[in-house]
């Protein structure tokens, strides 16, 4: 199958390919920032993100011989962290709401509006909340899943996705509304 997307580390990919271990730290100071914020926000602990991170490189220089370039390298290695994420909050046993569909339809999702965006604010309110709306929303609103794919991710309904999800957005407008950053509509 030839690939469809060109890389632009794609030498450094493929000294990886090869086992160059030069190579495979020159890709990790690459993408490691974002990889880490990908694992913490679905995480949600510093010291786990970061033992995630660092399982999931491990996977992906593993497994890099069936990286076909398809996707970018970039959204490949975030697959699986967001999976090696998943799976050690699986592991914990993360508990998702279900939510009955009529009921989440009754709920009204007012819009934010910005007079003052403090993103340290913002990612302080995202961790306090429960795991499986942290989860839910990361997913939804960081990471762009669907309902349809959350909910085949984390094994739950389509409508516990969404109930998840309003239930955090709610959680969320009330913890920054205490801190006055966000005013409701």
């Amino acid at each position: 199958m030839e690939a469809l997307y060109k890389n632009i580390h794609q030498d450094v990919i493929d000294r990886c390919k090869s086992g160059e271990r030069e190579a495979q730290f020159q890709l990790y100071k690459m993408y490691y920032k974002s990889m880490y914020n990908t694992s913490l926000r679905i995480v949600g602990n510093d010291t786990e993100a970061e033992d995630v991170m660092q399982e999931a490189f491990l996977s992906a220089f593993k497994k890099i011989d069936t990286y076909s370039g398809q996707v970018s390298f970039g959204a490949w290695l975030k697959k699986i962290v967001v999976n090696r994420s998943l799976d050690y909050l699986k592991k914990r046993k993360v508990h998702f709401e279900e939510l009955d569909e009529r009921i989440a339809g009754e709920i009204e999702t007012p819009m934010m509006e910005t007079r003052e965006l403090d993103l340290r604010k913002l990612k302080e309110a995202i961790m306090q909340l429960p795991e499986g709306y942290r989860v839910v929303l990361s997913l939804y609103l960081l990471e762009g899943y669907d309902h349809d794919e959350i909910s085949e991710i984390l094994n739950i309904s389509n409508s516990s996705s969404r109930s998840q999800l309003l239930r955090a957005k709610k959680k969320l407008r009330d913890y920054l509304k205490k801190d006055e950053v966000f005013s409701i509509n």
